[in-house]
């Protein structure tokens, strides 16, 4: 590989490093993995971005782990992000400021905690600010739990469970979309047993549901597609309220992306059609335990299926009837409209790649720029950019931090 740092060499001359040190042909990886030849060509020259699919199929093959043709495990984040991570590091491992000895109010905790999802799902620069509120959280939180414990207190001890179970499904995706996939598989353990201890069966659900988003993000489309079965099946009575068809929708929502991922995309839709869909016309759009299910959101995992599967007309297609903007979460709407510059990718239309790329920025600057997968799509638009647009994208690599070629 080249001398570039570890973050600017490309994926595909990663793909082809692991290839040819363990002495495998284009044709064959690419007959094992799924596809055309030209195509895995195209990616190791750096002229095609693959999908996520595609990704973790060539790592699995290659027998290395899906962090490896992306980079460094750990990203490198801007000062402001990586200042409040190290500072929800420390408060996760006990080491945060201490708490005082009186018994905190939970209205106030739990106000606090909705407050931090809030800020999560809906500022542009989400990671900064809510890093910031973060630490004090999990310190409060840790001490409501061991002050409410006593024989007496047992509504309040599942009071301040519940709590804790929504701040570390909080932190599950907060540490998971900051790249510390090791504390956002902590954060999953405890927000389940929170959950449990709570007895509370929308928040099990929820919490099977943070860990089935942690098995796909570490590689693991199989275990996610398990264990949000299983806690579907658990959901006996999901069409009796519309919070527990959220749950019931949201998990099966995993199971159609673990599907995906394995490029099973017949069994993908058809979970989409057979469960999401009917659990959706129960829920309606909403945003139960903060999982932004709904009719809208159950369109925008037809939009990634068909792209990953590289229908990229049938996407665009799906994704007229989308308003994404009408979902309370920048996350989501970044996704999807870096999924759409995916689409474009794919056929080659890079002023419409450019053009998704500022919206998907305005709309989440920090998702973007700390993006391996965005920073490879600006690479090769870099390369094939014409005079007319040329310094835009310029422009958008410079903000990223990416070093010129």
């Amino acid at each position: 590989m080249s001398h570039n740092s570890p973050t600017d060499i490309p994926i595909g001359e990663r793909v082809r490093f692991y290839r040819t040190r363990r002495g495998r042909t284009q044709a064959a990886i690419a007959g094992l993995v799924g596809i055309a030849e030209d195509y895995l060509s195209q990616i190791e020259r750096g002229l095609k971005t693959p999908t996520i699919a595609v990704l973790h199929a060539l790592a699995q093959e290659l027998g290395v782990p899906t962090s490896a043709l992306l980079g460094e495990p750990q990203r490198v984040q801007e000062d402001r992000v990586r200042a409040g991570l190290d500072a929800v590091e420390r408060a996760l491992m006990g080491l945060g400021s201490s708490a005082d000895d009186s018994q905190p109010d939970l209205s106030v905790l739990r106000d606090r905690v909705e407050a931090a999802w809030r800020t999560y799902q809906s500022s542009p620069t989400r990671f900064s600010d809510t890093g910031l509120l973060l630490p004090t959280l999990i310190t409060d939180t840790d001490h409501a739990l061991r002050s409410w414990r006593a024989p007496g207190e047992m509504r309040q001890c599942r009071d301040a469970h519940r709590i804790a179970a929504d701040l570390y499904a909080l932190l599950r995706t907060y540490c998971k979309r900051t790249g510390r996939m090791d504390l956002s598989l902590l954060a999953a353990d405890r927000a389940r047993r929170s959950a449990q201890e709570a007895d509370d069966p929308l928040r099990i659900a929820a919490s099977d549901w943070n860990l089935g988003h942690v098995l796909l993000s570490d590689g693991e489309p199989e275990g996610a597609e398990l264990v949000a079965r299983k806690a579907a099946s658990e959901l006996c009575d999901w069409q009796s309220t519309p919070d527990l068809a959220a749950l019931y929708g949201s998990l099966h929502l995993v199971v159609a992306v673990a599907l995906a991922r394995r490029r099973r995309w017949s069994d993908a839709r058809k979970v989409l059609r057979d469960h999401a869909d009917p659990a959706a016309c129960v829920a309606g759009e909403g945003n139960v335990q903060w999982t932004v299910f709904g009719p809208a959101n159950v369109l925008l995992h037809r939009v990634s299926i068909a792209m990953e599967a590289g229908e990229t007309g049938d996407a665009l297609r799906i994704a007229n009837g989308v308003d994404p903007y009408a979902m309370p979460s920048v996350e989501r709407q970044a996704t999807h409209l870096l999924e759409l510059t995916r689409c474009y990718e794919q056929r080659r239309e890079d002023p419409a790649v450019l053009l998704h790329l500022k919206e998907a920025e305005r709309v989440a600057p920090e998702d973007v720029h700390n993006s391996l997968l965005v920073r490879e799509l600006v690479r090769g638009l870099r390369q094939r950019a014409r005079p007319s647009y040329s310094r835009e994208v310029a422009a958008l690599a410079a903000r990223m931090g990416m070093l010129a070629n």
